[in-house]
């Protein structure tokens, strides 16, 4: 057997040095939260410094992708056909006609969202196509102020180079589409269309 001998007084770090040490480790632990852990998970950069090293972009990728799996997860309950206007209303719809062409590039696993804000039976044509591979879509509607868990769908696809047809606005509110790029290289969506509507821009 070792009889090992105890540490001296000496030895042994003092208060001071203990505090100082505790608080060297504090400081490192809330820079990393803020800096790294903040913006990596949740998208949040009080900083900046997130955004500088590339923590917030994927921050803002897993939002983005935990909002799609929630989508999927919700059922569509007789989902407005695009191409028909059966459901329309009855209404006269007021409004002026007008055509955008409406251009976006997308980099690989990066998604976008453009809308158009849309009267209660308005409708327009559409014909959106990609140059540089396929993506993944979901048209869908927003009404002002929708509750949390409410989703419209139009319709949805995987691997798509295109899609053409009709909105018809199931409500007032904003109707369009989300592409998200799947793909290991940059896209290019053209989205052309022509209807009655207010405006029509990206949202996401």
């Amino acid at each position: 057997m070792f009889n090992s001998q105890r540490p001296s007084v000496d030895d042994l770090p003092t208060s001071g040095q203990l505090f100082r040490a505790t608080a060297v480790a504090l400081v490192a632990a809330g820079a990393i939260l803020v800096t790294v852990v903040l913006p990596a998970e949740y998208a949040i950069d009080p900083t900046g410094a997130g955004r500088a090293l590339g923590f917030t972009q994927m921050g803002e990728v897993k939002a983005q992708l935990a909002a799609e799996a929630a989508a999927d997860a919700i059922p569509q309950v007789s989902p407005t056909p695009l191409v028909s206007q059966s459901s329309a209303s009855a209404d006269p719809v007021v409004g002026e006609r007008r055509s955008d062409v409406t251009t976006l590039t997308l980099a690989p696993g990066e998604g976008a969202e453009i809308k158009a804000k849309m009267a209660k039976g308005a409708s327009l044509q559409f014909d959106w196509s990609v140059s540089g591979g396929a993506v993944n879509f979901d048209t869908h509607g927003d009404p002002p102020n929708p509750p949390r868990s409410f989703y419209h769908g139009y319709g949805k696809g995987k691997d798509s180079t295109g899609e053409q047809g009709t909105l018809v606005a199931a409500f007032d509110g904003k109707h369009g589409w989300f592409w998200r790029n799947r793909s290991d290289r940059p896209v290019t969506i053209t989205l052309r269309t022509d209807g009655i509507y207010e405006d029509i821009k990206r949202v996401v």
